[in-house]
């Protein structure tokens, strides 16, 4: 028990070290996620019609496609099987899915439910932009060709260092989101050149890229939350197991001693009797 609370306390030091680098990176992509978004809002609210492929409904009866994101290892508590569980749900309601996992434990969940996986992507691949733009390719080739009639993306959200929830976003088709009522008097006219059909046409590929993108470095922050979480418990959990273990054995050690000076004392009571 001794040798495994260090082990647990050691990939807690690692894990506390991991989650730093990972949450800067994933704060340093927010701006400009952010901003990505409020133009893509913009362009949307702006052109009257875009003859783009994201944007138009998918084939009908083709299946849906499913990106099923988790982490390449565990001893993380719950946190791929949460994951996972959405996943299974959604199969058990359609039954007509097409999977593309990133993360070996989704790959090996995928393997498990039966079903054929497009292509596999690791989450700890070298450079993770390079990475979602394969990604993108893959799910937007398959969208446009005609084999799937939507994208979905399944990963986790970090609410905070104790809470990291699964999250279902639909990718594609893109749908334009409800003008929001006018707060604080009129925007400012933003003028997009050549043409806002222009830009979103180029802006659509690039903002799924992204998108995926910012979902890989959110599901590595969130791991390494959990894992942290689930370190701490378990170095906690083996410490009141070890103080048990420890009462117990000198129990035991303490009788042992005690039954033997009864024999002593015994055996010289006989012996001058």
């Amino acid at each position: 028990m001794k040798n495994t609370q260090q082990i647990t306390k050691a990939m807690k030091q690692v894990a506390a070290a991991k989650i730093r680098r990972a949450d800067a990176l994933r704060k340093q992509s927010r701006p400009y996620a952010d901003a990505l978004a409020q133009m893509l809002q913009d362009l949307l609210g702006a052109v009257g019609h875009v003859d783009h492929p994201f944007m138009k409904p998918g084939t009908a009866g083709t299946p849906a496609g499913i990106i099923l994101m988790t982490a390449d290892k565990g001893l993380a508590g719950a946190f791929n099987a949460n994951l996972i569980r959405v996943g299974e749900v959604m199969l058990r309601e359609d039954k007509n899915l097409r999977f593309y996992p990133v993360g070996n434990k989704a790959r090996n969940a995928v393997r498990r439910l039966g079903q054929e996986a497009v292509r596999i992507w690791p989450l700890q691949s070298p450079d993770k932009l390079t990475a979602a733009h394969e990604i993108a390719v893959q799910v937007s080739d398959d969208f446009i060709a005609g084999r799937i009639s939507s994208v979905q993306l399944i990963s986790p959200k970090l609410v905070n260092m104790m809470s990291q929830r699964p999250e279902t976003r639909q990718l594609l088709p893109v749908v334009a989101p409800e003008a929001p009522p006018s707060e604080g008097g009129p925007r400012n006219a933003v003028e997009f050149e050549p043409s806002p059909e222009a830009v979103l046409s180029h802006l659509l590929p690039k903002y799924l890229e992204f998108t995926l993108y910012a979902a890989m470095l959110e599901t590595d922050a969130a791991f390494f939350a959990a894992q942290l979480v689930a370190m701490s418990n378990a170095s906690d959990n083996a410490k009141k197991l070890i103080d048990v273990l420890t009462v117990q054995m000198n129990n035991a050690r303490q009788a042992s001693i005690t039954k033997e000076i009864l024999e002593i004392v015994g055996g010289a009571e006989a012996l001058a009797g």
